[in-house]
Parts: C-alpha cells; structure tokens; sequence
C-alpha cells in the first residue's frame, strides 16, 4: 500500500512539473500570430462569397458545427452563434465587400484565444482563390503551448477550406 502511494504521489508530482513547465514556456511565446490558407476553387467569387457569406446554411456543409444561430448586434452588425462539438462561439461580420472580402471577429471574451479571420476572393482563371488569415492571439498560457507544439496553427482554416471546397467544388 505505501508502494502504491509513492508512486501516485511520483505521478503527481511528475504531472504538476510538466504542467508548470509548460506554462512557463507558454507564457515565454507570443501572444499574437498570424495563420494562413488558401484554396482555388471552382467557382467565381460571387458564388463562394454568397455561400462562405450564408452562415446560416453553413452547418450543412461545415461538419463541425451542428447549428448557427444569427442575431443583430449594437448598430445593426451582423453577429452569429456557431454552436460545434467543442462549445458555442460568438462572432460578429465587421467587414463584408460582397464577393471580394469579408472579415469575422470573435466576440467572446473568456475562451482563452480570440481574433478574426478576413476572406479574400480573388478571381482565378474561371474560379476563385480563397485566402483566409487569422490574425489570433491566445490569453491562456497552456493554449499557447499545446498550439505551438502539438496542434497545427492554420488546421481550423485547412478544414474550413477542405468543406467548402467540397460544397463548391475545388480544382
């Protein structure tokens, strides 16, 4: 019995210091970062805009939302729920150029990462080149770490890009 106590106490012990190693670290990285994606699609950039822009729809070909819900914001700004396996996220449209740009922001303020994404829809051949850039910053330390380190920066883009491609057809 005390054999087994030593080592829960060594595995404690031994969880407690990554942890705190992985904070210090995390609290030594930068806050900001800009991420990047884009993809050529099918087609021209008024038909991805009305389909990126229809957020309502979008959970019919996003598979990590199961709905969205849209509402009016201070001023008339567009603001809209995105409910997803991993919680609920508040955003709101603050910049839309129809066909040729749109910026969302996260509105949250306690998820431990925030910032926005801005579309751009640039003619391409008979199709559309759609970049997005997240221009994010990440308030909690261990989230710093563990994006740094073992998730991939850009893969919320990469999936977005990877299901609407397949909504709107890539090439």
């Amino acid at each position: 019995m005390k054999m087994l106590l030593y080592v829960l106490g060594g595995v404690l012990v031994v969880v407690i210091l990554v942890g705190a190693v992985a904070a210090i670290i995390g609290a030594r990285l930068p806050k900001g970062h800009v991420a990047s994606g884009s993809r050529v699609l099918r087609q021209p950039p008024h038909q991805v805009y009305a389909v990126a822009r229809n957020f309502k729809d979008a959970p019919s070909w996003r598979p990590d939302l199961s709905k969205i819900e849209i509402f009016d914001g201070p001023g008339g700004q567009v603001q809209f729920r995105e409910h997803a396996r991993h919680g609920t996220v508040n955003y709101g449209l603050v910049e839309d150029v129809p066909g040729q740009r749109m910026v969302t922001r996260i509105l949250d303020t306690n998820l431990g990462y925030s910032g926005s994404w801005t579309y751009v829809f640039a003619p391409s051949g008979d199709g559309t080149q759609l970049t997005i850039t997240e221009n994010g910053e990440v308030s909690n330390v261990l989230f710093r770490f563990m994006s740094r380190y073992f998730f991939s920066q850009t893969a919320t883009i990469e999936a977005y890009l990877t299901a609407l491609a397949r909504r709107v057809g890539a090439r």
